[in-house]
């Protein structure tokens, strides 16, 4: 199992449901090369290891819109059992009840795609940060820029005529008439 294609195809089985990110039972039974019946059996002989933060049970409405997602059924094929979802915590429970050297390899594969997927989600929050950040400053630039440009306009429109008076000594107008 080549841990890059094998940690891929792990996340592509990563859902969420109820907030949780979690893997269904019926993907742990394919990954762990068991058959879920099995898988469950473990399950509920240790059902001490997996309180509800570890392992829950979906609601016929989860499971059906998980079937619609993923398609894992065969067409024709009925969901007989309300399928579990494990959490990460869950996950690494399992590897100490089926107790498998398969199991302890494809723990660890899981844990991997569980710590690359929220690195991939810290990383699109940081990216989406980035971008507000630079929204923010540009928007804001924008305004300064135009208020700038409306200064200049200012500053080139011709002020308006106005009355000049003379500076200096003005003597009276003399009359044509008073000539001597």
């Amino acid at each position: 199992m080549g841990s890059a294609m094998s940690v891929e195809v792990i996340a592509t089985r990563i859902l969420e449901v109820r907030g949780k990110r979690v893997i269904l039972d019926r993907d742990l039974a394919v990954l762990y090369d068991v058959k879920t019946k099995r898988l469950k059996e473990q399950v509920n002989r240790n059902k001490k290891r997996f309180p509800e933060d570890f392992m829950f049970q979906l609601t016929w409405e989860e499971a059906t819109v998980s079937r619609s997602q993923i398609a894992t059924l065969k067409q024709g094929s009925n969901v007989k059992y309300l399928p579990y979802a494990f959490t990460q915590e869950g996950i690494a429970m399992l590897s100490s009840v089926l107790n498998s050297e398969r199991a302890i390899k494809v723990n660890i594969q899981i844990m991997r795609a569980f710590v690359k997927l929220k690195e991939l989600l810290l990383t699109h929050k940081e990216l989406a940060i980035k971008i507000d950040s630079l929204e923010k400053k540009y928007t804001d630039h924008d305004q300064k820029i135009k208020a700038i440009f409306e200064a200049i306009k200012k500053l080139l429109e011709s002020p308006p005529a106005k009355e000049r008076r003379i500076i200096g000594f003005c003597p009276p107008n003399k009359s044509k008439s008073g000539a001597a």
